[in-house]
């Protein structure tokens, strides 16, 4: 019974990726900022879709993130990772020319650890 419920919840999640994905295009002017959100990690890139490349990539296994790690989690927990992981994105993203983005929220809820992380990415100077 769990593991089809798991299997919902995941069926779910792809279906609303998809829904967002058809209207959510990355150009060379205006790259896509996509999430992925795991049980312990964030990961998030900016991707130029008309190439399909990544341009700028950041994650809570990046070294400056790692180094910071126990007083992130002290500081606020997961969200506060994601947050410091949006601003670090942001700043490699201005350093490498990119100021607009288009948002992908990857079929997650703008919630919580996902939204954290758009706020940081804001702070540091993307708009979306």
């Amino acid at each position: 019974m769990l593991r089809r419920e798991k299997l919902k919840k995941l069926e779910r999640r792809l279906r609303r990726k998809k829904r967002v994905r058809k209207k959510v295009f990355g150009t060379p002017e205006r790259p896509r900022l996509s999430v992925y959100r795991s049980l312990k990690h964030i990961y998030a890139q900016i991707i130029d879709d008309t190439r399909g490349h990544t341009l700028v990539a950041a994650s809570s296994l990046s070294p400056e993130i790692r180094e910071r790690w126990e007083e992130l989690k002290k500081e606020g927990g997961k969200t506060a990772v994601a947050r410091a992981v949006g601003e670090l994105l942001g700043r490699k993203a201005v350093e490498a020319g990119i100021r607009k983005v288009v948002f992908d929220r990857g079929g997650f809820k703008y919630h919580g650890r996902v939204r954290a992380l758009a706020e940081g990415a804001r702070s540091a100077g993307l708009e979306f």
